[in-house]
């Protein structure tokens, strides 16, 4: 089984662009697009509000587009997020201004109003890969109301917390996800047998990477 760290990961994004010229809005379309199977596949049918918990960089673009992506399934959506849109940049910039054009609700997240919130699924696309640091406050607050939802959780491609590297939280708070879609192949920490009750059952989706390119990084280490 090929597991990537978080320098392997940065790695082959960067050379799916660079060297195969594949641009990074398509990859995140891919894997937005995996992402919405997978959470289409845990609602079995059921109807319902999902709420999308979307924060900064490439980890809240996912967000961003599976939201669409789901709307269009015909899914009530809500979309919260945990930062700035203004701050969006690229390629998560590009999908937050699909979803203004689209007129999805979207909004600045309201912890104290997540309690009334009641949610048939609910997407975590907080932080990704690129987290090294314990998250400061709000993100333990939201974490803690989030988990008294009790909806069932799909984490995009980490739990929002967990350290890619190690499988262990950044800090006091990490989300815990029932299941988790990660992309490209599984990432370094998931074989601590601890980062179990966070990332639930996991499963691997491809969003385009080149397999010679895979095979490439995680030969060099």
């Amino acid at each position: 089984m090929i597991r990537l760290s978080r320098a392997q990961v940065r790695k082959i994004d960067e050379l799916a662009v660079q060297r195969f010229k594949i641009p990074g809005v398509v990859l995140m379309e891919n894997a937005a697009h995996a992402a919405a199977d997978v959470a289409w596949s845990m609602l079995t049918g059921r109807h319902g509000m999902v709420l999308i918990l979307c924060g900064g960089g490439n980890n809240g673009g996912d967000g961003l587009a599976v939201a669409r992506h789901l709307h269009n399934r015909g899914l009530d959506i809500r979309i919260a997020l945990t930062v700035d849109p203004a701050k969006y940049r690229g390629e998560a910039l590009a999908n937050w201004e699909i979803v203004r054009a689209m007129g999805l609700p979207a909004s600045q997240i309201d912890i104290a109003g997540l309690s009334s919130m009641r949610p048939i699924l609910i997407i975590d696309a907080i932080f990704g890969t690129g987290l090294t640091e314990a998250p400061r406050e709000p993100f333990p607050q939201i974490v803690q109301a989030v988990s008294k939802l009790a909806a069932p959780i799909l984490a995009i491609d980490i739990p929002s917390g967990l350290d890619c590297d190690t499988g262990n939280p950044l800090g006091a708070a990490c989300i815990a996800a029932h299941r988790t879609v990660t992309f490209v192949a599984e990432k370094a920490g998931f074989g601590n047998p601890e980062a179990i009750e966070y990332l639930g059952e996991v499963c691997v989706a491809d969003i385009g990477c080149p397999r010679e390119l895979i095979g490439e990084v995680a030969r060099s280490g």
